[in-house]
């Protein structure tokens, strides 16, 4: 996703502008929840949608020494064009056969492997390459989805060995990911912990010397300290967004979200009662109102379930997405206020400003605070702000109450 410029004369029709100063006070904050660990910046999908670079960057000048990406193409593009430091150590997890193994181990990354195809794979890389890879080995404790099995384990392990005892790779890490932590006291919870602390047992008596061991994600670096081990993971909650709602708000961790997502209205116009609004007319003026056109659409990832929900300030009041959301656009019933073409439409942000957030649409569309943020497209133009690392990303409060809803 490209780092835009506003324009100084004409309003874009969206942006989602991105407060790199509150990445940097969400890792710090973060940071002094797990104070023995290391910090892996979670920069998946693009930075969930906020940039993975520009993030990635904030979270390192904030004390982050590890990046995380899933795919190993999201890994190399920013060892080759992130702008990190050459110390930095940036990992990988989710392959497929015939990856670029060879790339990944030439560029100095940490590859995960769950099982012995992978583990394979990265050895023959490491011979291509002719230098040793960083490997990491993933257990399966409960999640049911990557990772390796416990009965399998052993059969890794071994193989690990050989392939470290040959000088072609490091074992770096041993690691795994947690299904419920978003979910307090979920009996996942405690399994998963003695499975993964089992797993690590056995993999050190037969001889492995992993630098990190880590199991932490957002839920569990926030709540679970006897998760933190070596090295923890946060990805959502690095953004300002909660983890889910059972945690806590983003005002209640500390956090502050990163993502403004605003659009200038295209269109205002009176209509008279009883007109049907949006395909399908789910939606009808009550009586003689004022339309508002707001430019964004499911094309741009706002979601179409939030279709007669979806909440947005304009006008300091909040109004209501009226019918269905199309591909480009969407109508909110401005209920006879003419805020005029060129308005402001906030559709989420932090929230001081009286205006929804990305947990807000959450709820209207069924879905988490995760979806909301990442998968806002790449036709809405990303603008930084507070880039700077002496910036904290913290803006004056409006004060008073939320606004008019």
């Amino acid at each position: 996703m490209s780092e835009t410029a506003l324009p100084t004369a004409t309003p874009p029709r969206a942006r989602a502008e991105i407060d790199l100063g509150a990445v940097r006070a969400n890792v710090r904050a973060l940071r002094a929840k797990a104070p023995g660990a290391a910090f892996m910046a979670v920069v998946k999908a693009d930075g969930y949608g906020h940039g993975a670079a520009p993030c990635a960057r904030a979270a390192v000048e904030a004390g982050a020494t590890w990046i995380g990406a899933a795919t190993p193409e999201e890994a190399l593009a920013l060892r080759a064009d992130g702008g990190l430091p050459a110390d930095v150590r940036i990992m990988c997890w989710l392959w497929t056969p015939g990856g670029p193994w060879r790339a990944a181990v030439e560029a100095g990354l940490d590859v995960s492997v769950s099982g012995l195809w992978a583990l394979r794979e990265a050895v023959e890389g490491a011979r291509l390459a002719g230098r040793t890879a960083r490997v990491q080995l993933k257990a399966d404790t409960g999640l049911g989805r990557n990772g390796c099995q416990p009965a399998d384990w052993p059969d890794l392990v071994a193989e690990a060995l050989r392939a470290e005892n040959e000088g072609l790779i490091r074992v770096t890490g041993l690691w795994s990911h947690f299904a419920c932590a978003d979910e307090p006291g979920h009996p996942s919870i405690t399994a998963q912990l003695d499975s993964f602390r089992e797993l690590v047992a056995y993999a050190e008596t037969r001889g492995l010397r992993p630098e990190v061991r880590h199991i932490a994600n957002s839920p569990a670096t926030l709540t679970l300290p006897e998760s933190h081990f070596d090295l923890v993971r946060p990805g959502i909650a690095m953004y300002g967004v909660s983890p889910g709602p059972e945690i806590g708000s983003s005002a209640d961790l500390g956090l502050r979200p990163a993502m403004t997502l605003a659009a200038t209205l295209a269109l205002v116009k009176h209509v008279p009662g009883g007109h049907g609004v949006s395909y399908g007319h789910h939606y009808t003026t009550p009586g003689e109102t004022t339309l508002g056109l707001v430019p964004l659409g499911y094309a741009d990832g706002v979601p179409r379930h939030a279709s007669g929900a979806g909440p947005v300030l304009i006008g300091g009041k909040w109004r209501t997405a009226a019918g269905r959301i199309a591909m480009d656009q969407f109508v909110v019933d401005l209920g006879g206020d003419e805020p005029g073409e060129g308005a402001e439409a906030v559709l989420f942000g932090p929230g001081d400003r009286g205006e929804p957030t990305a947990q807000d649409w959450a709820q209207a569309a069924g879905t988490i605070g995760y979806e909301i943020v990442t998968r806002i497209g790449a036709r809405v133009p990303r603008v930084y702000v507070n880039e700077g690392p002496e910036d904290t990303g913290t803006r004056t409060k409006t004060g008073g109450s939320r606004a008019e809803r």
